[in-house]
C-alpha cells in the first residue's frame, strides 16, 4: 500500500472519531495526518513525512489552544439564552419572604425566586437572570 493511502486513512479515521467524540483537537491533528500524506505524495522519505505530521499537526494544536484561550469565556449553561430560553424573561415579585425567597407566577405555574444579589430588594418587575434546578435567579429591572 502506497504510504500516502496509510496517511490519508489514518487522517479519515481521526476525523470520523472527531465527529464521534467532538474532541475538536482531533481534528488539528487530522490536519498533521494530511500533512504527512502531501509530504508522501511529494516524494519525501518517511522521516520527512513524520515530520510533516507532526509539525503542522502539534503546530495545529498549540495555535488552537491559545486560539481557545484567548476567546472570553461565556455564560454558563444556567445562565445561557441560547439554551434556556426562560433567561432574560419578566416576572412580577409580589412580595419576598422571609427566607430570602419570593413566589412568583410565570408560565402558568409558581416558581420560586432568588434574589440575583442574594439580598432581596424591592417588590415588582424583576429579569430572569439564570435558572437553577427549579428556582428562578432574578434581578431587579
Amino acid at each position: 500500500m502506497d504510504p500516502s493511502t496509510v496517511w490519508w486513512l489514518l487522517a479519515g479515521a481521526a476525523v470520523a472519531v472527531e465527529l464521534v467524540t467532538g474532541t475538536f483537537y482531533l481534528l488539528m491533528l487530522a490536519i498533521g495526518l494530511a500533512a504527512g500524506a502531501l509530504a508522501a505524495h511529494a516524494g519525501g522519505a518517511l522521516a520527512a513525512q513524520l515530520v510533516a505530521a507532526a509539525l503542522v499537526g502539534g503546530g495545529a494544536v498549540a495555535a488552537w489552544h491559545v486560539a481557545r484561550g484567548r476567546r472570553p469565556e461565556g455564560p454558563t449553561a444556567a445562565a445561557n439564552r441560547d439554551i434556556n430560553l426562560d433567561i432574560g424573561e419578566t416576572v412580577q415579585v409580589d412580595a419576598w419572604q422571609a427566607d430570602g425567597t419570593a413566589a412568583v407566577r410565570y408560565r402558568g405555574a409558581t416558581w420560586t425566586a432568588l434574589p440575583a444579589g442574594g439580598l432581596p430588594g424591592a417588590t415588582g418587575p424583576h429579569r430572569v437572570k439564570e435558572v437553577v434546578g427549579n428556582r428562578l435567579i432574578v434581578e431587579k429591572i
